[in-house]
């Protein structure tokens, strides 16, 4: 199964190259997306060589740069099984590439890393909003999906290619939820670890809450 792995990146440059090289030694394909990145993330990547290496002019968001990526897939009719993407901030373990091509190659068409199965020193307010918001789209897609907030999620080609994402932010993982559940496909999850390290993360507790309340409004 041709994998081909997504990275989007904002400000990276102390995190990407330990993730790409992990990747790299699993033999994967890689898509970095520079998300308008005003650090030197991208001559860090450009010098690694990956397959792939798209920029955004500005910053748009993690969402929009899943899409871009997604959409380079389809335009390019790259040789192409499924895509799992990933955090570039070394969160999310390359380790466990192996899980979630297994799960792919078993026949699951979308896989959902899960790390609420065992969320250690992870900060207790994102728990509590997780939890929440988990809570709230299981219900509304009638599927139990325990971490929907999750970034680390693998698809294979067919839907990807039926997907019609158009969030631009954190959001983008609730919209995943909701629209492979709309096409009628099962969310399989996986349990995962998280690292969490004492830099600074991109995600506003708030904000991002903010913004899914009012695309599940918009949605419903």
């Amino acid at each position: 199964m041709k994998t081909w792995i997504i990275l989007p990146a904002f400000n990276e440059e102390k995190n990407i190259l330990e993730v790409i090289r992990q990747i790299k030694h699993k033999k994967l394909p890689i898509i970095v997306v520079d998300d308008g990145s005003t650090d030197s993330t991208y001559s860090k990547v450009e010098g690694e060589k990956v397959e792939v290496l798209l920029k955004n002019k500005q910053n748009l968001g993690k969402g929009a740069s899943i899409r871009v990526a997604f959409r380079y897939i389809i335009d390019n009719k790259l040789d192409c099984d499924a895509a799992i993407i990933m955090d570039s901030d070394a969160q999310h373990l390359p380790q466990e590439l192996d899980s979630f091509i297994k799960k792919l190659k078993e026949g699951s068409f979308f896989v959902l890393g899960n790390r609420l199965s065992n969320p250690k020193d992870m900060p207790w307010l994102r728990i509590i909003t997780n939890k929440c918001m988990s809570f709230l789209l299981s219900r509304m897609v009638k599927q139990k999906v325990p971490d929907t907030q999750c970034g680390f999620k693998g698809l294979r080609k067919e839907l990807l290619e039926k997907l019609s994402l158009t969030t631009s932010k954190y959001e983008i993982d609730s919209e995943f939820i909701i629209k492979v559940a709309s096409l009628g496909y099962r969310i399989d999850s996986i349990p995962i670890k998280s690292i969490y390290r004492k830099q600074r993360s991109d995600i506003n507790p708030f904000l991002d809450s903010c913004r899914f309340i009012r695309y599940i409004l918009k949605v419903r």
